[in-house]
């Protein structure tokens, strides 16, 4: 701990004190100020600076004061159209770049109306490109606003998969970015977080807090670390400047589902705040493992708080605050009628943020930030009422440090070289019993039909008895299976992982020719000790007449196992607990290492359609995934020996045109893994053992389109949004043998058929009335007799088209102050019955969520 401090002060106290360095602040919002004067030097008050991107639509206005100064801040970094309007004054019109912490200073002078000016303005087509070395998408407050956020407690998650290629949909809120599972980085107003996001692992930010988010699914710079598959640079929303406003919005819907929530924003040029509260209760807050829910009641509340201060126009200071609750029932199948489990999450998080400027060319960012997640995970009172197990944990997460950087921007190089300092704590008890006496049968009979047999729970006593050992008996269990006498098994461990990363990269401007280059250094003592030099280098080159930028970039990242459940996930060793009696064969999670390939372009078709696709091929040592526990919401860290991804992202759209405005994104990943894997309690079906698989991550395509048109600026909307997955891999049932060992209530849910007949939830079908000529499955793709191969043809959950439609108004009565907003949304309008994954060793089983409705009525005030 002492060394861990006096690093972290060493660190801060060498960027404060040193000499400016250049730096590119790509992971904060940037800031737009300058004067307004007019021919003669004397300042215009009153004059009104606009600056819009035409691609996220996002738009933001400031007033000259009395000097004619402006200042915008809080502003997402990208291109920009700006406008300057005066009365009596010809206007002034060009395009700025806003991507760094340095301020972008415009001291503009403009002419009486009626004389000649001359304005910087490049062609509208080359509007809506970006010149930079990696694939990213951008989206504002009021896309986020209509899109069809059908996750409770997961707004944010199905923004990110809506809005991003190459994620493939996954149930819970969660997402596979570019084949991996939950890689993503989140830096909200610049703080870090590496932690899981998903409803199920933590909480997370409410969308009505956020003000725009930049989704990175290219090369990542080097600022950026250790899970970067994707990169949420999101910025929220804050009060300066802000007359009071607000709104009040309350919600209802399918499934018992209600919510309401309140935002309140005020402040002056000096001082602001910005608060969101939010509460939601549904009757499907998870989803289940039946497309009729069933013990799934849930709830969730959220409060945010923004802070802004800035004494001077070199200093500016805010504090995030936020705090949130996930209280759920665990759902059950019908193989589990009087099964009460239920997890409740809290999280806190304390995030400060410092910048000072140094002239016009240097800024000082500091973020300090604390953030703890604490999870509690209850059984049935009765411990054989939980099938196939009875399961009890409680853990804490919690995280704190600072990342700090200099920025140095001018001429053709813009610099950022920083540090970022932290200490993870974890804390992590853990019961887990038995109580099926067929899940993990010791001894089976002639016909290899499985024997409860109490009294035996050593396979070799199985002959004594009249039968035979169990083939497929899990050798790590049999001390814990309470039918046979086991004991529960106990956990109780704790660990600190310190984890230190120095950065440094260069965006050189040269022409048309865009260069981004850095290095970052990362130190990981946690468990195991390891690090890592990450060199990356990209670039982009921009073919005005046409309209193209090009770009390839090649990255190398330092990889760390997740933290959730890390600590157990280390002792269990080659296989996990269904291998090893715990304690046998330890085997702490190694660190990985990546190399990273990207090559895209982007292309504008006029004025009206922008396009922009990106190649990806990712190679690991050491890849990470999570192995769940059944259906339940507790996972557990695993690695395997190495994986192989590569893929297509692809995104086509248009900007605004009269208030219409379309976007498609697409994706196909390959994702192969590579045994053996470590680490878990692995033991739902055979995850590939030491040869090649295709992991559930892998899709061989999804899209999602949405298509939009709003009247005017506050009037009535209708949006539209299609969204198709052609089924992620689903490994527990790759032949006949397989369904026919599936209860009727599991049978019944993959929709399993031989010839005419189907079974019921309590009468499963057999060989008797099967054969492998006639039988199939509708929500699940089983491959033909002989053919099935884990790495070439592994079975997959069934492709599913899903459709919602959302209309509304936000102005209903056309108020001038005061405007009440009207909104219905209907998810998935055909009430499509499909799976997200089934029997998954690293997701369980989960339907998508049947055809729901949801009103909604606001005030804004």
């Amino acid at each position: 701990m002492r060394s861990f401090l006096v690093l972290a002060a060493a660190g801060l106290l060498a960027l404060g004190l040193g000499d400016c360095v250049n730096g590119q602040s790509l992971g904060n919002a940037g800031t737009l100020q300058g004067t307004i004067k007019d021919p003669s030097g004397a300042a215009i008050p009153g004059a009104v600076v606009t600056i819009l991107n035409r691609v996220s639509n996002y738009r933001l206005a400031g007033i000259t004061d009395a000097t004619g100064a402006f200042r915008l801040t809080n502003i997402p970094p990208n291109p920009y159209h700006l406008t300057v309007r005066a009365p009596n004054f010809s206007g002034d019109d060009r395009d700025v770049d806003v991507r760094g912490a340095v301020p972008v200073e415009l001291n503009l002078s403009l002419a009486i109306q009626g004389t000649t000016t001359t304005v910087n303005v490049e062609a509208e087509h080359l509007d809506l490109l970006e010149n930079v070395p990696y694939a990213h998408n951008d989206v504002d407050t009021r896309t986020l606003s209509q899109l069809p956020t059908t996750s409770p407690g997961s707004g944010l998650s199905d923004a990110v998969m809506l809005s991003s290629g190459a994620v493939a949909a996954d149930s819970n809120g969660f997402f596979h970015p570019l084949g991996d599972h939950a890689q993503t980085s989140f830096s909200i107003d610049g703080q870090p977080i590496g932690d899981q996001q998903s409803k199920s692992f933590s909480t997370q930010i409410p969308l009505n807090a956020i003000q725009s988010m930049e989704l990175i699914t290219g090369a990542p710079s080097a600022e950026f670390g250790d899970k970067t598959s994707l990169v949420v640079n999101a910025v929220t929303k804050s009060g300066l400047g802000q007359k009071p406003t607000g709104s009040l919005l309350g919600q209802w819907g399918s499934f018992g589902t209600y919510s309401e929530e309140a935002t309140l924003s005020l402040g002056g040029p000096k001082a602001g705040n910005f608060l969101a509260v939010n509460a939601l209760r549904s009757g499907r807050f998870l989803d289940t493992p039946e497309f009729t829910p069933l013990h799934a009641i849930g709830n969730n509340g959220t409060i945010f708080d923004r802070f802004d201060y800035q004494p001077s126009g070199r200093d500016a200071l805010h504090l995030n605050l936020f705090w949130a609750r996930n209280w759920f029932q665990i759902p059950n199948t019908y193989d589990q009628p009087n099964q009460d489990q239920r997890q409740k999450i809290t999280t806190f998080n304390f995030a400060p943020g410092y910048q000072h400027t140094f002239g016009a060319k240097a800024v000082l960012t500091v973020n300090p930030f604390y953030r703890a997640d604490r999870v509690n995970y209850y059984p049935s009172r009765d411990a054989f009422s939980d099938t196939p197990a009875t399961i009890g944990q409680r853990r804490t997460l919690t995280n704190w440090g600072a990342k700090a950087d200099v920025s140095y921007a001018s001429g053709r190089h813009n610099l950022k070289v920083g540090t970022q300092l932290m200490q993870t704590r974890l804390n992590e008890k853990f019961t887990f019993g038995v109580t099926d006496p067929f899940f993990n049968p010791v001894c089976v009979d002639a016909n290899g039909g499985p024997q409860a047999l109490p009294s035996i729970s050593n396979p070799d006593d199985c002959v004594s008895a009249g039968f035979s050992a169990n083939p497929n008996l899990l050798p790590g269990l049999p001390p814990y299976d309470l039918t046979r006498g086991g004991q529960p098994f106990q956990f109780s461990g704790s660990a600190n992982v310190n984890q230190y990363a120095f950065y440094i990269q260069d965006s050189i401007r040269l022409g048309d020719l865009s260069i981004q280059a850095g290095l970052r250094v990362d130190s990981y003592h946690g468990i195991v000790t390891d690090s890592s030099a990450q060199p990356r280098i990209g670039a982009s080159y921009m073919f005005k007449p046409t309209g193209t930028v090009i770009r390839a970039a090649y990255s190398r990242t330092f990889e760390t196992p997740y933290n959730e459940n890390l600590v157990l996930s280390s002792a269990t060793g080659m296989g996990g607990l269904a291998s090893n009696a715990f304690g046998a064969a330890s085997t702490p999670l190694p660190a990985g290492n990546r190399n990273q390939y990207n090559a895209g372009i982007e292309q504008a078709v006029g004025r009206y359609l922008i396009a922009s696709a990106d190649y990806f091929w990712k190679y690991t040592n050491n890849a990470y995934d999570f192995g769940t526990l059944f259906d339940t919401p507790i996972a557990f860290p695993i690695s395997w020996k190495k994986s192989k991804l590569d893929g297509v992202a692809v995104r086509i759209g248009t900007p605004n045109l009269r208030g219409f405005q379309w976007f498609t994104t697409m994706g196909h990943t390959r994702a192969r893994f590579f045994g053996p894997e470590t680490g878990g309690l692995v033991f739902n079906n055979d995850v590939g053992g030491d040869a090649v698989f295709r992991i559930d991550h892998d899709q061989a395509f999804q899209q999602t389109t949405n298509l939009r048109y709003q009247r005017g600026t506050h009037g009535p909307w209708v949006a539209f949004t299609w969204r198709y997955d052609s089924g992620l891999v689903a490994g527990a049932v790759g032949g006949l043998d397989d369904a026919l060992a599936l209860s009727g209530a599991q049978q019944s849910a993959i929709g399993f058929y031989c010839g005419s007949q189907r079974p019921s939830i309590d009468s499963p079908l057999t060989d008797v009335v099967c054969t492998t000529a006639n039988y199939g499955a509708t929500r699940l793709v089983i491959p033909k007799e002989g053919t099935g191969n884990d790495d070439h043809n592994p079975p997959r959950v069934a492709s599913r088209h899903l459709f919602d439609i959302g209309v509304g108004t936000d102005n209903l009565f056309r108020g001038e102050r005061y405007r009440t907003t009207l909104r219905f949304t209907a998810t998935n309008l055909t009430n499509k019955v499909a799976l997200y994954n089934f029997l998954s060793t690293f997701s369980g089983t989960h339907f998508v969520a049947p055809r729901a409705y949801q009103f909604a009525l606001g005030f804004v005030f």
